[in-house]
């Protein structure tokens, strides 16, 4: 089967920036993310192959590679073989803000987790499983940070055994299947040779150790069904998509296994007045043609409070004003982003007589009329305009 252009996967052009790529990808691993397309086969396919994609866009010589010999170019790379998304969340933690300084953003998706894999017997029981939680924000609260509480359901340690399992006083004892290895060996013959299969225990779970009496409580498994509340403590500057990973905060494992961990997905509410671009927020202000031909303060809201805005005189429609760091702080450095006001000039719907007589007076003054280069403007879009005007 011919593998589809990356560029096409991504939605980018060839000439496109690493950080436009790595925007394109942020924005195609949330739409298909698991959990907003639970038992969405289609989802999660497109979620593994947005990946592969951004495994290679991503990597400057990867890219290189590929944008001279196509997939030949990367032939001999070593693909990760996502058999899951945890997978790829491990893989990928660097685009939903990993690194804050070595604290809860240096592994996002759960990357560098414990590893699950193991050789010989467990000394402790069955892992417990990884838990998912949303946190919805305000652009308030991202530009302040905040602490939250949550409610989840969750496996928790039996408070008669301890965990354990075991009835108090009983303890554990070898396992007599697999003799206290936790594998059971089965060895099979045939004309190529001897071939074993080494396979984990099911009587002892791996553990090489079986409980004697199980606990009443729990009926074994060392754990029983609750509810918990736990504070989730959110830096400023978060985005959404961001992952914090809360290690021990999630399923108990069984029979004193060590716990799951529980990540806790930011989602941004959408905002009454603003837009969020990066940690820039984009503000549409609408002035009467008195204002904008006079210039005068108008206020307007920020993400502190109510702001004075001085409006120069002959300010245009579209004009880009910047209100310097009264946006999002940066997640991974000092400083924040600015607001960005967009002028737009408001018209009357309703006119009285004594206003339109005064209008048509002034329609054909000389001032009021634009000039034939004004009129046809500079055909550039809002941002190419803000980018002119500040850089």
């Amino acid at each position: 089967m011919t593998k589809r252009d990356y560029y096409e996967i991504l939605g980018v052009s060839r000439s496109s920036t690493a950080e436009e790529i790595k925007k394109a990808y942020r924005k195609l691993a949330l739409k298909y993310h698991p959990d907003r397309n639970p038992g969405n086969k289609e989802a999660e396919e497109k979620f593994k192959e947005a990946a592969e994609a951004y495994e290679v866009l991503g990597d400057a010589e990867k890219r290189q590679r590929y944008d001279r010999y196509g997939h030949d170019g990367v032939k001999g790379t070593n693909f990760r073989e996502f058999t899951d998304v945890n997978d790829i969340f491990s893989t990928f933690g660097d685009i939903f803000g990993g690194g804050f300084g070595g604290s809860i953003f240096e592994e996002v998706f759960g990357g560098g987790s414990k590893s699950r894999r193991r050789s010989g017997p467990r000394t402790e029981g069955t892992p417990g499983a990884d838990l998912r939680a949303t946190i919805r924000l305000t652009l308030e609260e991202i530009a302040t940070g905040v602490e939250k509480k949550i409610r989840i359901r969750r496996y928790k340690p039996c408070d008669v055994c301890g965990g354990s399992g075991a009835k108090p006083g009983s303890g554990k004892t070898t396992c007599s299947d697999c003799g206290g290895s936790g594998e059971i060996r089965q060895v099979s013959r045939s004309v190529f040779g001897q071939f074993v299969n080494i396979s984990t225990c099911t009587t002892c779970g791996g553990e090489g150790r079986v409980v004697r009496q199980p606990c009443t409580n729990c009926g074994g498994e060392g754990r029983l069904q609750g509810e918990s509340t736990i504070k989730v403590t959110v830096p400023a500057g978060v985005s959404e998509g961001n992952y914090i990973p809360l290690r021990g905060q999630g399923h108990a494992g069984r029979r004193g296994g060590p716990a799951g961990d529980l990540l806790v997905l930011i989602e941004e509410q959408p905002h009454e007045y603003f837009k969020r671009e990066g940690d820039d927020i984009l503000y549409d202000l609408w002035i009467s043609f008195p204002v904008a031909a006079l210039g005068g303060d108008v206020e307007i809201p920020t993400l502190g409070g109510k702001a004075l805005l001085t409006i120069e005189p002959a300010t245009p429609a579209g004009r880009a004003l910047r209100m310097r760091d009264r946006g999002i702080p940066h997640l991974n450095s000092h400083g924040r982003g600015d607001q960005i006001v967009r002028v737009n000039i408001w018209v009357p719907r309703h006119l009285s007589s004594e206003e339109r007589e005064m209008l048509r007076r002034l329609q054909n003054s000389p001032n009021f009329v634009p000039t034939p280069e004004e009129a046809r403007g500079s055909g550039k879009s809002f941002f190419e305009k803000v980018k002119d005007a500040f850089s």
